[in-house]
């Protein structure tokens, strides 16, 4: 039996494009990975200035959008794992994003 082992070198991002309704990362190994917006609800109550906002973590490892106090790591969007957040937590930060 063969089990799947990940070089890390490939698991950097080396750039991010937002639609509508789509994350896409391009790892630097030159796949681009295309998950659906909705699995990070920071993202889709952002705004495209907040979105298009982020850097780099890591060296690529990870993505960091500070506007949306919102990180997502590379190997987490290749295992096809979305946000983790609870809805309470999400509730508390929408609350805190109207007070503004």
């Amino acid at each position: 039996m063969t089990t799947l082992t990940l070089d890390s070198a490939s698991l950097k991002a080396t750039a991010v494009k937002i639609t509508a309704d789509s994350l896409s990362v391009e790892l630097a190994d030159g796949r681009s990975i295309i998950v659906p917006l909705a699995w990070y609800p920071r993202l889709v109550h952002g705004t495209t200035e907040e979105r298009n906002h982020f850097r780099f973590i890591g060296s690529g490892e990870g993505i960091h959008w500070p506007d949306l106090d919102e990180d997502i790591s590379i190997e987490g969007i290749i295992a096809g794992r979305p946000s983790g957040e609870n809805q309470r937590s999400l509730e508390r930060w929408l609350e805190s994003r109207a007070a503004k």
